[in-house]
Formats: structure tokens, C-alpha cells, sequence
């Protein structure tokens, strides 16, 4: 784990990413083709300049740690393709996500996001791909939603779109030991 370092969140998200978020000029590219921006209460731009000028244990690394922003972004990488810095905001929201998460800031309103996240990851080191009804059984007991979609069971089961066995594949082990790796690089 990298702590915010007495020079700047910018400093610390370089050590973090290999990206400088200084380079950014605040353009608005990264917000005008975010499909989830209209749902952030910070705009992929205002994450990027918050991150330019927040200090060490200031209320704007909080304010941008706490936020739903961070959150609520999808991943999809738009902002990453059309950055004329070529810079990375969707690599700067995971780092901003992890940082949150071992502040254990994350905002109340997307825990189940998060649980969605901590589900998926469960489920691809144990069994080394996606596959939905573990995924599904792990983030139902995680989130305590246990009955706002079942409903849609039945009616995936008919279609196919819910297998009842998982697929197994034959590098279980090999994705198990990326995991493994992964953990073994974080610092404590």
C-alpha cells in the first residue's frame, strides 16, 4: 500500500500508475464521452483536477476518496481512448478505488458495488474464469440483497444464460498463482 506522500496525491497516484495526472489541461474529453457521468457526483474531469491539487490527509483527498464518482465508474475505458494526453483516467479511478478501499472510505451508497467487485475477483481466483452462479451466490450473501432480482432466475435458466454447472478450465492453477503474485506485489 502507497500512502498519500507529504508532497501530493498526484506524486503518490505517479508511484502508483506510472502516470503523471499534472499533464492533464482539464480539457473535458474524459467527461463529455463518460456514458456514466450524468450518475457521478464527481465528473471524470473534476476527479482528474481534484487529484492535480489535493495534498497529504487534505479535505479534497477525502472529499475524492469518499466520493461516489470513483464508484460509479463502469470501466469502460472511453476516457482511456479519447484522452488527447493519452493519459489513463480509468487506471486513476482503480488506483483512487483502492486507496478508498484500505482507508475503508468507501461510500455507503456503493458498497454493493464493491461487493459486486470483491465477488467477481472470488470467483475467477477459484475457479479461473467468470461463471455465474457462484459469482451470483457470492454477491448475494456479501450485498444482503438476497431477493431484488430473483425474478430474472427462471427466466435466464430457460434461455441458457444461467448455467447451473461452471465450466471449468484447465489453468485453474496457473490463474491462482497470478493472484497469488498480485497480492505478494502490494505493499503492507
Amino acid at each position: 500500500m502507497t500512502e498519500v506522500n507529504e508532497k501530493s496525491l498526484a506524486e503518490t497516484l505517479r508511484l502508483r500508475t506510472g502516470l503523471d495526472v499534472r499533464r492533464c489541461y482539464q480539457c473535458g474529453t474524459c467527461t463529455a464521452g463518460c456514458p456514466m457521468a450524468r450518475y457521478m457526483d464527481l465528473s471524470p474531469s473534476q476527479v482528474m483536477r481534484q487529484c492535480q491539487q489535493a495534498g497529504p490527509n487534505s479535505p479534497e483527498l477525502e472529499r475524492l476518496l469518499r466520493s461516489e464518482a470513483i464508484w460509479s465508474c463502469a470501466g469502460c475505458l472511453t476516457c482511456t481512448q479519447r484522452c488527447p494526453q493519452e493519459l489513463d483516467p480509468a487506471a486513476i479511478i482503480d488506483a483512487l478505488r483502492e486507496m478508498s478501499y484500505e482507508r475503508g472510505w468507501v461510500a455507503p451508497s456503493r458498497r454493493r458495488i464493491l461487493a459486486f467487485h470483491e465477488a467477481f475477483l472470488k470467483t475467477v481466483r477459484a475457479g479461473g474464469r467468470m461463471s455465474e452462479v457462484p459469482l451470483v451466490r457470492r454477491y448475494k450473501l456479501a450485498s444482503l440483497d438476497l431477493f431484488s432480482d430473483v425474478s430474472l432466475a427462471p427466466v435466464m435458466l430457460v434461455k441458457g444464460k444461467l448455467p447451473l454447472r461452471a465450466h471449468k478450465i484447465a489453468g485453474r492453477a496457473e490463474v491462482r498463482d497470478i493472484f497469488e503474485a498480485c497480492m505478494k506485489g502490494r505493499r503492507p
